[in-house]
């Protein structure tokens, strides 16, 4: 079957598997941030309805979410892993080199990668301390003071993420169908400079979203762009914009 060849299953395969898993992933994330947080704000200290909406509805959508992460990364692994898309879109040397279409990829897969590791390495470790408190309240128990603490690290990481999401998405399609035609004639020096600008940008925001650059608490007025879904937007748009000017400006 033609479809499970060696060149069409990585090659177009696995890319299909990648967007649709991708979905998923991304999907997730913005119900977190548009629906599910808004709405768990309005219980007030409703402390059990909380408990409730996250050990039945949280827990199982968390699941969803971190396995489309780990999907969408081990496609995107297994597409970047074949010759030819090396060849076309990652090979930095020789006739190939860096040009507009590798840097694009290049910042998408580093604010993708950024972006899972998030999920597991903040929002999904500390949601296991919201979920095991909300299970304890459930069950008459004290609620446990750390909770809030874990929760506010995994909101601040989510809000990143959902920053990150669009101008990844933005570079992860316009590596194909921008940045290859738009550019052609960008030199490789200005390609670097473009990825370790949009590095450097991303570096700031994510150890900001860290708490790294003046702590989670709300009083840190760094954290503006996450005290709500409506800033986080506000944010992702800027982001979007600024990579896209300044690609402009360096590629043109």
């Amino acid at each position: 079957m033609e479809l499970f060849s060696g060149d069409y299953f990585l090659n177009f395969f696995m890319r299909y598997l990648h967007v649709l898993v991708g979905i998923a992933w991304i999907g997730l994330l913005y119900y977190f941030n548009l629906v599910q947080v808004p709405a768990l704000a309005a219980y007030g200290d409703e402390a059990k309805a909380r408990s409730i909406t996250l050990d039945k509805l949280a827990r199982r959508a968390l699941w969803w979410f971190r396995w489309a992460a780990i999907a969408t990364l081990g496609t995107g692994i297994l597409i970047t892993g074949q010759p030819t898309y090396y060849d076309n879109f990652l090979n930095w040397e020789g006739a190939n080199s860096l040009n507009a279409k590798n840097a694009a990829i290049t910042v998408g897969m580093l604010y993708g990668l950024t972006m899972a590791a998030n999920v597991w390495m903040v929002i999904w470790k500390n949601q296991k301390v919201v979920l095991a408190n909300a299970v304890n309240v459930l069950g008459g128990g004290a609620a446990d003071p750390a909770a809030a603490g874990a929760g506010r690290k995994a909101l601040l990481a989510s809000r990143q993420n959902l920053i990150f999401s669009v101008s990844m998405l933005w570079f992860m399609v316009g590596t194909a169908h921008f940045y290859g035609e738009s550019f052609g004639n960008a030199t490789s020096s200005s390609a670097l400079t473009y990825v370790l600008v949009a590095v450097v940008i991303g570096a700031l925001l994510q150890l900001n979203a860290l708490g790294k650059l003046g702590g989670t608490a709300a009083t840190n007025k760094l954290l503006w762009p996450y005290e709500s879904h409506k800033n986080a937007l506000i944010t992702a748009g800027l982001l979007w914009a600024v990579l896209w000017i300044v690609s402009e400006v360096m590629f043109g």
